[in-house]
């Protein structure tokens, strides 16, 4: 296996679709492929970013070729048991799965407003009012699976699994940006700054020499 992904400062959807990778247990290649620099361009053109349109993270297994990172976690899923990434209990997998698909295709303001940037902490910073309404609707969600499902887990249904996969890059955006957050929250991120892939992803972030000049300075009151 192959991953391609990018600079693990900046890419948060690599992040996932790694992440995903390390829990299924697979052993695999990394190539990683600095963004935006002067042979991007050029770079996504070639054979192996052709399925996804130059988009990272992409995965290559021998002739199979999986871009997206839910679809990689799916792939994940299939391959070492469903058990594995997502609850045994059907209300429990209809609500995670739901978290997770809106994590995929929502939250545009705190994408757009807060880079991901995982070797930065900006200190509490002002948030839009758009900001702040999804940042609530994420507490939110996170809330209403502690309650109903995490049990006496550290995660938000209990065991760590593809939701919490799909949330880690939300977790250390609250860092970098300083966001409030309630106690019960604070307990959750702890439990998944302290994940050891988490903690690994984090450190490596730390020697890569790229630096992305927007990414770097802190949003505009």
């Amino acid at each position: 296996m192959k991953l391609i992904i990018g600079n693990r400062a900046y890419s948060s959807w690599s992040m996932r679709g790694w992440l995903a990778l390390k829990h299924a247990g697979f052993e695999f290649e990394e190539l990683v492929v600095p963004l935006f620099d002067e042979a991007w361009e050029k770079r996504r053109e070639g054979d192996e970013f052709a399925p996804s349109l130059g988009k990272v993270p992409i995965l290559w297994d021998e002739d199979c070729v999986v871009w997206d990172s839910l679809a990689i976690i799916e792939f994940c899923a299939d391959r070492v048991g469903r058990e594995r990434f997502w609850p045994d209990d059907e209300s429990a997998r209809g609500m995670a799965r739901s978290m997770a698909a809106e994590m995929h295709s929502g939250f545009a303001a705190l994408r757009r407003e807060l880079p991901f940037n995982v070797r930065r902490n900006f200190g509490s910073v002002d948030l839009s009012a758009e900001v702040e309404g999804e940042v609530d609707r994420i507490l939110n969600l996170w809330a209403q699976a502690r309650a109903r499902f995490g049990g006496s887990g550290e995660y938000l249904f209990g065991d760590w699994s593809a939701v919490d996969i799909m949330f880690a890059p939300v977790v250390t955006r609250f860092v970098t940006y300083g966001v409030r957050i309630p106690p019960f929250a604070a307990t959750y991120m702890e439990a998944v700054l302290h994940r050891a892939d988490v903690v690994e992803w984090i450190e490596l972030a730390q020697e890569e020499p790229w630096v992305i000049e927007e990414y770097e300075a802190a949003p505009a009151a």
